[in-house]
Formats: structure tokens, sequence, C-alpha cells
């Protein structure tokens, strides 16, 4: 592998390659008469309102039809996988708990005292537990996927990027939307909001609601019960007040809920045979064999509020942004996915449940940034975060386990951007970030003393970006990060002590590209990155038992490559595209971790018999994702028009553990969406026919390793209609 120096050269060879076939297109006739162009996109990636092509962070942004068809069959927060580039996500929790991964980098962790070192921000508000990670996402304006570490100015556990969601907000005019949709099992989708003045200049408010539901649709054969699982209720609302009694002075306050009353994941046993990752004829979608898990149920209820306020001095902005988040519930599981009569061998029984008894999660943080118009921008501010959580885990062979978590942190950090010339702009940032976590024993059979680990870290980036020419920039950035320490203790119901992972930190280097090109109907952006983390933390799940163990790997590396592009053809047609390649690659020649009970292990094994898993690609990190859209329209009557919109996405190679197997991994997988309607041309509504998986696609999106050769697959096909309006 080639080391990090070695990469980053080679990486700004191709950047500045990159650069000037960007500028000789930009410098050349165009090919097409300008009828339309990209539209401009607008980010927060640096916690202030930027253009896209101006900021030196590589950044996707989703909003619009991208979101909007993407959830029209009420699919959660997992269908924004391989939307982006280098974003993927999977879970083995159903809607409950969903683990993120950018540039190969996430947490395969299946706890709920899990730490991932992708951050989730909703409203400007970090989600750091799994569950709340997972709150419903509706009246969405736009969705930013941050790549690489984010650590300035958003904290520790962003070594791998961010996921941030801005909702509509209020404003003094009045405007409602609504999207409904209803398709296949009876899955209907009702995602909309309303809003406008109630005290014109002074008082603004927006009340937003999302309605999800499927009916079970899975057939348990081992019971006889016919739609035994499967289905789902989703509900949600927040209302949002926005006071402006002078111009300087805002406040925004934030009220929301969730409802979730569903499935968990559906595990199928012995769907893969040894020596193979293809399903098999023991894998039937509508049919399961469960003896356990009462039908899989999950269920989650939370609320949380927020009052983000500021005044604006002059030349300086105050902001302060105070938030409280409580979320509770369980899910229960037939872990085996099956019996022990079958499919195949099952050597023992295995269900459990587990549940957050009760989380309080309290963040403030105190901002202050300039507001002027000279070459100097700058930020510097405060945050401090407070989580505690209690956790329940029933092994079903023992009573249960219940384990209290405290996470405590604080941070100072600061942010400045220089103009040296009009063209180039230099920003550095610094944070300074203490963090400490304790875990104790408040019930169960197996007592452990009570585990605590604390660090302190000071975190930067350094970064310039450069306009080559017009609409045309490149820039670089070295990054630091790191993710606090993290305690497990899911282990002690299975009478095995807690463990333990030490910080984790990361330097990134990357080059990029921003450019518009032939009269701006084209947007093409695209990154070469690399990236060392020392001590990785990693989770070896199952290998013999339905454990989970944290571990550090001595170091991790990883190069690759994005590109973000959207291609205005005429006016009538519309592409976008996206592809990343991340190889990822674990460094430490004597680690090794347990293995599975019956699949076919390719790794070299020590004298214990576990699996050497140095030079492994990191767990659940794609190859390679690629996603295209096109929307295809033509005029149809005097304000109308009628149009076709289709969306697919790939994803190459995918390891599912530490180590390796014949069975569990996926590669090449896709998916696709069709969307067929009529549409007006001032947007104020639209009325089609749809298609979600519209090939019925059957992919791999993980595995149970500890028992038998057990996996779980992605959504089903949904087809269905849907109406969008907007006022």
């Amino acid at each position: 592998m080639h080391t990090s120096s070695h990469l980053f050269r080679r990486a700004l060879r191709l950047s500045c390659g990159l650069a000037a076939l960007s500028m000789a297109i930009a410098t050349a006739p165009a090919v097409l008469a300008q009828e339309t162009q990209v539209g401009e996109v607008i980010v927060t990636a640096q916690k202030r309102s930027e253009n896209l092509q101006d900021v030196p962070v590589s950044v996707t942004a989703l909003a619009g039809e991208r979101l909007q068809s993407t959830f029209a069959a009420g699919d959660d927060i997992l269908a924004l996988s391989a939307k982006a580039p280098g974003l993927y996500a999977e879970s083995s929790n159903g809607r409950a708990a969903p683990r993120f991964y950018i540039r190969g980098l996430g947490n395969a962790d299946f706890d709920l005292a899990a730490s991932q070192p992708v951050s989730i921000i909703q409203d400007d508000v970090v989600l750091e537990n799994v569950v709340l990670k997972s709150s419903p996402i509706y009246d969405i304006e736009q969705v930013e996927v941050l790549r690489g570490p984010q650590g300035t100015l958003f904290g520790r556990n962003t070594t791998a990027g961010i996921v941030k969601f801005g909702s509509i907000k209020p404003s003094e005019d009045t405007k409602a939307r609504a999207a409904v949709s209803y398709g296949s099992f009876n899955t209907l989708t009702l995602d909309g909001g309303f809003g406008g003045a109630l005290i014109p200049g002074k008082v603004a408010a927006r009340a937003s609601v999302l309605v999800q539901h499927r009916d079970n649709y899975i057939n348990n054969a081992f019971t006889k019960k016919k739609d035994a699982l499967g289905g789902f209720d989703e509900k949600a609302a927040r209302l949002q007040v926005l006071f402006t009694p002078t111009e300087a002075f805002s406040a925004l306050f934030n009220v929301h809920g969730r409802d979730l009353d569903g499935t968990s994941a559906t595990f199928r046993a012995n769907v893969l045979t040894k020596g193979s990752n293809k399903l098999n004829a023991n894998y039937d979608r509508k049919t399961v064999y469960f003896d356990a898990g009462a039908g899989n149920p999950q269920k989650y209820k939370g609320w949380g509020t927020s009052a983000n306020i500021g005044y604006d001095f002059g030349d300086v902005t105050l902001t302060s942004i105070t938030a409280y988040e409580e979320t509770h519930g369980s899910s229960r599981g037939d872990i085996d996915g099956g019996n022990l009569t079958g499919p195949g061998f099952i050597p023992f029984p295995s269900e459990s449940t587990d549940g957050i008894k009760q989380l309080d999660q309290i963040t403030q943080e105190l901002r202050l940034a300039s507001d002027t118009d000279g070459p100097l921008s700058w930020q510097v501010g405060g945050f401090y975060f407070d989580s505690s959580y209690q956790i329940r885990t029933d092994p079903g062979f023992a009573p249960a386990t219940t384990l209290e978590q405290n996470n405590k942190s604080w941070a100072v950090f600061g942010q400045a951007s220089y103009d040296v010339t009009e063209a180039f702009t230099l920003t550095g940032g610094l944070r300074y970030t203490s963090d400490e976590k304790d875990m104790r024993v408040i019930s169960g059979p197996n007592p452990v003393a009570p585990v605590s680990v604390s660090d302190e870290k000071v975190s930067w980036d350094l970064s310039a970006f450069y306009d080559v020419a017009e609409n045309v920039s490149v820039y670089g950035k070295v990054a630091s990060g790191f993710r606090g320490p993290s305690i497990q203790g899911r282990d002690i119901a299975f009478f095995s002590p807690a463990s333990v992972a030490q910080s984790e930190t990361i330097m990134s280097y990357e080059v990029g590209l921003k450019s518009e090109l032939m009269d701006r109907r084209v947007r093409l952006n695209g990154a070469l990155f690399t990236y060392t983390i020392d001590d990785p933390q990693f989770s070896a799940v199952g290998g013999g038992s339905n454990s989970n163990r944290l571990i550090n790997a001595k170091k991790g590396e990883a190069y690759g490559i994005e590109l973000d592009g959207e291609f205005v053809v005429t006016e009538n047609l519309v592409l976008t595209a996206g592809y990343s390649y991340a190889k990822t690659e674990i460094k430490d020649s004597t680690l090794a971790t347990a293995t599975c009970a019956q699949c076919t292990v390719t790794d070299p094994l020590n004298a214990k018999g576990q699996a050497l898993i140095n030079g492994n690609p990191f767990p659940n990190a794609p190859e390679y994702t690629f996603d295209v859209t096109a929307r295809y329209s033509v005029p149809f009557g005097a304000d109308g028009e009628l149009f076709a919109y289709t969306d697919w996405k790939v994803q190459g190679m995918t390891n599912f553990f530490l180590y390796e197997s014949k069975e569990f991994y996926s590669k090449g997988d896709f998916e696709g969406g069709l969307k067929l309607g009529y549409a007006k041309l001032d947007g104020a509504w639209e009325a089609a026919v749809f298609a979600r998986n519209i090939t019925d696609e059957d992919n791999l999106k993980g595995a149970i390793d500890f028992n038998n050769n057990t996996a779980f697959v992605n959504e089903p096909r949904v087809i269905g209609v849907s109406l969008n309006v907007k006022m």
C-alpha cells in the first residue's frame, strides 16, 4: 500500500490534471445554446450560508425531487445510502439505530451505546446516540453530506464526516407543502408542512408532520401466521416559532416528537450456502421460520426541543443554540433467524431484547462570528454536551442486565479565513475538546465494577482555496480529528466483561475541484483524499457468540476519489451523477478476531483459531458507489409538463465483518426507482405513479455470523401513486 505522502503527491498531480481539463472545457465554445443553467446551491458546511462552489470542503447537497422520490415508499433515513458519493448506511436494528459510513469509515457496532465516527446533525443540533440518529426526516429543505474530518467546527466523533439535515423554516409568507403517496403493502406516506406570519414582521411559525405506514407482509411459516411482521407505523411532528422583535434579534424555537411502532430487523437463517454469498432456496422475501421474537416488535418514542437565538451587533453576530432530546423504547428479535428444525442447521436458539429505558441529551453551543465585508472572517465558540441513558439487554437465557452510561464533553473552537488576494483564500481552525464517559451496572446477574474513560485532544485544519478561472477553483485541505474513548458493556449480559477502546485520531489530506462549465450547464466537483487513523476503533461482533467487543487496531489507512456532477443537457433533460472509490486497509500484523460458526474464512488463522485481519478492508466500506438520476419532460398544455424521473445506485464490494469469508460480503448490488407523471410548470402540484426498487432486487445488507449463515436484505419493491402540492 502507498504511504500517505505518496498518495497525497499522486492526488495533487491528479487534481492539477482535473483542473487543467476543467479550464479547457470552460474556455471552449459552448456546444449548446444557453437555455438554462445549474442552480446556485447554498450550504452551511462552515456554519455560514455559502455557495457550494466557494467552500474548501467535499460536500454534496440533496434537495427537491432527489429527496422526494427517495422517500416516496415510506423508507427511513437508511434510504440515503449511496445517494451521495462516499456515503453508505445500514442497520441490523430495523428503523431504530442506523449506522453511517463516509469514505469507508464507520462503526459496525450494533449496540445502542455504540459510538460512530459519522455525526448526524438536525437543525443545528448534534444527535449522538444511535436511536436519536434514526429520528425521521420530513419537511426538509436540504441534506448536506460533509466528507472527511469536521473536528474544528463540529467537534469530536466526526472523524469520517457529517450528515446534516435542515428543516424548512418559518417565514413571513404563507407557505404550505404536502407529499402524499400510497403503494404496495398499503404503504402510506404523508409528509407536509404549513406556516406563515402570526404577527407580521414579529412572529412566524411552521408546523410539520410525518405519517408513514406499511402493513405486515412477511408470513411466519413456523407458527403458520400470515402477515406476521414487516410492517411499521411512524409518526412525527414538529412546531417551529420564529420571533424577530427587532432587526438585530431573532429566536427560533423548535419542539418535535416521534412515535415508532414497527418491526425490528428480519434475520433469515442459512440463506447463504457455505462457500457462497448468493441467496439460496432457503430465502423467500415474504417468508420466515421464527420460533421466537414474538413478531420482532420495535417501539420507540421521543421528543426534543431547541432554542436558536441570534443577535446582530453590527460587525459580529452572537448565536446560542440550546437543545434537549429524550427517547426510550426497545426492539425484540429472533436472532438465529429460524428454529431448531431449520432452515438448515441451527445449533442453538437465540433471541434477545434490547432497549433504552431513558435517554436524556443536553447540548449548548455559543458562537461569535464576524459579519464584515473585509478580507478577514472569523468565528469562535464553545460547546457543551451531556448525555445519560440506561440500556436494558435481555439475552433470553439469563436475567436481563441494565447498564447506565454517562458522557460529558466540552470544547472551545475557532476558525478564520483570510482573502490573500481576490482569487486566493486561506482558512484555518483549531479546537480543544475534553471528553469523559462512565458506565455502571444497575441490575443483572453479572456484577461488574464501574468503568470510566476520558481524554482531551486538540484538533485542527488548514485549507487553501484558489480560483483558477471563472467558475473553476481548486483547493487543498489538511485536517485532523479524533473520536473519544468508548465503553461497550453489552457483553456483561452474556457473562463477559465490558470492553474499552481508546481514542482514535485521524490525519486527512485532500485536494479538490469545484467547477461550473459550458456556460454553467455543467457542475463538476471532485476530490482526491487519503487519510491515516491511529488506534482506529472497531467492533468485533459475533464470532461464536452474540457478543460485541471493542478493539483498537494499530493503524488504518485509506485513499480514494469522489466525483459529483450535474448536467443540464437541455431545458427538458437534466442529469446528475456521483461516484466514489475508497480503498481502506487495516494495518495491524497481530490483531486477530473470532470467526463465524459455519462460514468459510479466507484469512490466515493464529494458534487460537482466530482470523488475522491485517490488510483487510474496514467493515461495511464499499469499494465504490455510483448514483445517477435523470429527469426528462415535455410540455403538455399551456402551463404543464409530462415528465419521467429515474434514479439508480450501485454498490461495489463490501465486506461485512473484520475478517473476510466467502459468504459475508456483497458485490455489485444495485437498486433503482422510476416516477412518471404530470407537473405544473410553476411547481404548484404534481401527480405521478412511482416504483421504488423497481426491479425487485434482493440485496444483502448484512449478516449474523455467530450461529448460522444468517443474513438480512434491503426493502421490497413498492409500486404506487403520489401527489405533491405546494402553495
